[in-house]
């Protein structure tokens, strides 16, 4: 058999900033999931209107699980950099290798050393892909809190965390006790500097949201929110860095983070990838989570950021290249929608 102790120690030997165990309770918001869902908030997210029932209750996930360890990582916990001419930002999380993969690698050796020590019961490792509402699970197992921006805040050291868990059958002892705690208390910085207006308090409109539209939105994206999106090429920062939690003081600075979520591409030049062929993107986003956006979606959202910055300074190659998509029949509708854009008093392209 297993415990508590055990379990965290071998989640921290295998890198993991937090760990902790919540039990695998039902959620306790399925009535506000399922509203959400109804109000078509999600977007062409089609994922989370499949498997409801095994989102809101881990018993479906992982027949019998009776506990959830919960870990996070670290990232981005860095004062941000000036932006390169002529680029677009890249949000924190994807400036490095693919959480996605570097977590679940993790998780699986946590889970084989586990099964050693455990025979007779089950793990399953989760990270983001799976039915599982892992913040609500982290915040149970006393990871942080759920701010109002709906993201887990560690206490005192902020919300750049990436989580992840382990469903299992083991019956673990919880670490943490009691209620809820708000992390925000009368504070909407988040709230006020949403550029689209995407945040209410604890909870957010995906079909508002500059990360939703830039990275998981297939489609062209409509012309009103192009000038929100400013300088975002992929992702959106914004209501963590204008979190009080998030601001730089001596325990975020020192606050360690994971090596595998180093700043290696905190920008791209817009230009190039509108320039991009279907090799470049892959060579580009090789072990990025970036790859998540196919190559149309990362030129719509460069053509989009183009003209964000053909608004404030003059650019020739720049201005050409987008009137060249214009003028290309055979170019993606999506990418030319985005090029010829004339939202919010921006000048039609020239040639």
């Amino acid at each position: 058999m297993i415990d508590t102790t055990t379990v965290i120690d071998l989640c921290t030997q295998h890198g993991f900033a937090l760990a902790g165990v919540a039990p695998a309770n039902k959620t306790k918001w399925a009535t506000h999931f399922e509203s959400w869902i109804h109000q078509g908030k999600q977007g062409e997210m089609q994922w989370l209107e499949n498997n409801v029932s095994t989102r809101l209750d881990p018993s479906v996930l992982l027949e019998g699980a009776a506990s959830i360890i919960c870990v996070a990582d670290r990232y981005g916990c860095t004062e941000e950099t000036d932006l390169h001419h002529r680029h677009g930002r890249v949000a924190r999380y994807a400036r490095g290798n693919d959480y996605h993969k570097e977590m679940k690698r993790r998780l699986h050796h946590v889970c084989d050393a586990l099964r050693e020590l455990d025979g007779e019961s089950s793990f399953r490792a989760c990270v983001d892909t799976a039915p599982l509402l892992e913040r609500e699970h982290a915040a149970a197992a006393g990871l942080g809190s759920i701010g109002k921006h709906t993201l887990l805040i560690e206490q005192g050291v902020g919300s750049w965390l990436l989580l992840g868990a382990i469903v299992t059958t083991a019956n673990l002892d919880p670490t943490q006790h009691g209620g809820d705690f708000d992390p925000c208390g009368s504070c909407t910085c988040c709230i006020d500097a949403c550029p689209t207006d995407a945040i209410t308090p604890w909870s957010v409109d995906a079909t508002a949201c500059i990360s939703y539209l830039t990275i998981e939105h297939r489609s062209s994206i409509d012309p009103k929110w192009h000038t929100s999106i400013g300088e975002w090429l992929f992702g959106c920062d914004i209501c963590q860095e204008v979190c009080p939690h998030n601001q730089m003081t001596k325990r975020t600075t020192s606050a360690e983070t994971h090596a595998a979520y180093q700043n290696r591409t905190p920008s791209l030049d817009v230009l190039d990838v509108l320039n991009w062929t279907e090799d470049d993107r892959r060579e580009h986003f090789r072990g990025s989570p970036m790859k998540r956006a196919k190559l149309d979606m990362i030129r719509r959202n460069a053509a989009i950021v183009a003209r964000n910055l053909l608004s404030k300074t003059d650019d020739l190659e720049l201005r050409e290249k987008l009137q060249s998509i214009l003028d290309d029949e055979n170019e993606s509708e999506i990418v030319r929608m985005a090029a010829g854009s004339t939202d919010s008093g921006k000048k039609p392209i020239q040639p």
